[in-house]
């Protein structure tokens, strides 16, 4: 388990918003558990990558541990030219390279994702729900973030999908503070 120091951060470089990345996005698929250990190649290779992280608390032996986790295991992103690309390949920590077809779409929902982790939200990965009323947040510092609504016993969660992985992540959300939003 590493320190919270320890740990990559959420992206590279950290001053930046992956909205004003320039180049082309991929889709890695890495090999098992090898997220945080590609993000530190990325770096070291002076790439830009995205690598969503949500902390996880368990329990052994009566002792408590927070752990900093992928918030969706096995893959992450990287911004880079076709050069960038092999070298990524040749870290040996990649099962496979996905080509972003829809790039917009892509940067779209990721941005979606790190204003959620910037505003500190407690972001967990969750199931990818594909038909539901979308709805926007009208207040707070999640504000403007679209997803779709899902009713809980505890409230509402608002579920940020990303529609390339087949995979969603949600954040706890005041009922009060989301509306419809007409499409």
């Amino acid at each position: 388990m590493l320190k919270k120091s320890e740990n990559p951060l959420i992206s590279w470089p950290a001053e930046m918003s992956i909205k004003n990345f320039s180049d082309q996005w991929f889709l890695v698929h890495t090999k098992s558990r090898n997220e945080k250990a590609l993000a530190w190649d990325l770096v070291s290779k002076e790439i830009n990558y995205f690598l969503p992280m949500c902390w996880k608390t368990s329990h052994s032996k009566g002792r408590k541990f927070k752990s900093l986790l992928p918030l969706f295991t096995g893959y992450m992103f990287f911004n880079g030219n076709e050069n960038q690309r092999v070298k990524v390949l040749r870290t040996n920590r990649v099962a496979n390279i996905i080509e972003v077809r829809d790039q917009q779409q892509l940067i779209k929902e990721l941005s979606e994702i790190e204003q959620a982790l910037k505003a500190g939200a407690d972001l967990k990965p969750d199931k990818y729900i594909k038909a539901g009323q979308l709805c926007q947040v009208t207040a707070g510092p999640l504000i403007g973030l679209k997803g779709i609504a899902q009713v809980t016993t505890s409230g509402a969660r608002l579920m940020l999908n990303i529609d390339m992985l087949g995979q969603a992540a949600s954040v706890e959300i005041d009922s009060d503070i989301i509306e419809l939003v007409e499409e």
